[in-house]
């Protein structure tokens, strides 16, 4: 099978990231072998390592901190308090949010969108109303509102997109409505790449009075996300996509919608007091927040932020620019080979197919050769029906991955076709 002429550059683009150094930071990359080869851990999607310096915060609390939190008098229990609100206070800096109230921690984007649909959604939507999804959403993104929806006889509308991926946006506005009570729109595209005109889609909407929630979980860790400047009403992160712990997430906000909103989850923590005739619910965020939460988690996503914040977001960004320019075009050039998203604005992220092959066993044989990739439909299948194939395969970058490994992709796509015929 022939190749394209290539298209990539001569020399590697330079980028404003000591790669080496920040990889030493991640014990994983260099100690683990997958069937002995060294590891190229393309995944980042699904979700992210952790540096050395989060695992370290994450086991200081385990080992010396440990205690619950906020009802204690005792010195351990108020040391676990205060790290547990920093965090808090981290990610509202991290945002940008006005208040650290206007930070509810959650177990992930899927908690937090969920936690939106049954306080928001189920108290303001009636039957007759609509719900504006849009054709790139994670299935995190369509499924509460579908369930929404069913219980109270509204409807869900939904934003095509191009053969590009990206968003018909004059069919957005179209679309908005007396009858439109929110919008639910992603920041990037699992499956795609898609980086969507929020701010300008969320002005739109505030045009007419609509409230906006922006899944934001495959961008707080490729860009700066400011949640007042894009004036998001509900802003939602999940920490193991961020270079942190699995079983934290965050949902911003605005404090009078929060105000507004019914509690999610019954229990401790968020109440006042309780007597058999009432109960009188504790102030935001911690009305939210039932029961024990997950403290060592909610650390740990402050040490990521603290970690990312020291690397500086902008010299990731323009490393995975290059990253991404470079694999488009090494991946590109293989005859045979397709990459679905094409969008103006992307994230470092190629969703291809190898023409013949099921993305499986693309992602059983990059296996073979130490690479990990994700396949399947990446929970977004209305993507997969608009482009009219059950999957593809999905590699995802972080800013510690090299141009090296990208050359190791594209080497092992063409072995794909070599063993395939």
């Amino acid at each position: 099978m022939s190749a394209r002429p290539s298209t990539r550059p001569a020399a590697r683009p330079a980028t404003p990231l000591d790669v080496a150094r920040v990889r030493a930071d991640f014990p994983i990359l260099a100690n683990v072998r997958p069937h002995g080869k060294p590891l190229v851990y393309l995944d980042n999607g699904a979700s992210s390592q952790m540096p050395q310096q989060v695992i370290d915060r994450f086991v200081r609390y385990r080992q010396w901190e440990h205690a619950n939190i906020h009802r204690g008098v005792h010195h351990l229990s108020q040391t676990a308090t205060e790290a547990y609100e920093e965090a808090r206070r981290k990610v509202q800096r991290y945002l940008n949010a006005a208040e650290e109230r206007e930070i509810v921690f959650t177990s992930n984007v899927t908690d937090a969108i969920n936690l939106v649909m049954q306080g928001y959604g189920r108290k303001f939507v009636a039957a007759g109303d609509e719900v504006v999804l849009t054709h790139l959403e994670h299935h995190a993104n369509i499924v509460p509102w579908q369930m929404l929806c069913e219980e109270k006889g509204a409807r869900l509308r939904v934003v095509p997109i191009d053969d590009a991926g990206e968003l018909v946006l004059d069919e957005y506005e179209r679309l908005l409505g007396p009858r439109t009570k929110l919008v639910a729109v992603t920041h990037v595209s699992n499956a795609l790449g898609t980086v969507n005109p929020v701010k300008a889609m969320i002005a739109t909407a505030h045009r007419h009075g609509v409230p906006v929630l922006v899944d934001g979980a495959q961008a707080v860790q490729h860009m700066k996300v400011d949640v007042r400047d894009l004036d998001a009403d509900f802003y939602a992160f999940t920490g193991h996509k961020l270079f942190g712990p699995t079983g934290i997430g965050a949902l911003y906000g605005k404090a009078p919608l929060l105000e507004k909103m019914q509690p999610y989850k019954g229990g401790g923590d968020m109440i006042l007091s309780v007597t058999f005739e009432k109960t009188t619910y504790n102030a935001i965020p911690h009305k939210f927040e039932a029961g024990t939460p997950p403290i060592a988690a909610a650390i740990g996503l402050g040490a990521a932020i603290d970690y990312v914040g020291a690397v500086g977001l902008d010299a990731i960004a323009a490393h995975e620019r290059a990253l991404l320019a470079y694999a488009t075009a090494a991946v590109s050039e293989i005859d045979g080979v397709r990459i679905y998203g094409s969008a103006r604005d992307k994230a470092a992220l190629i969703s291809f197919n190898v023409g013949g092959v099921h993305p499986h066993d693309v992602g059983t044989i990059l296996d073979h050769e130490g690479i990990a990739i994700r396949t399947g439909h990446h929970c977004a299948q209305p993507v997969m029906q608009r482009f009219g194939i059950p999957a593809t395969a999905r590699a995802s970058f972080a800013f510690y991955n090299t141009f090296d490994e990208v050359d190791a992709l594209a080497a092992a796509i063409r072995k794909v076709q070599q063993l395939f015929g």
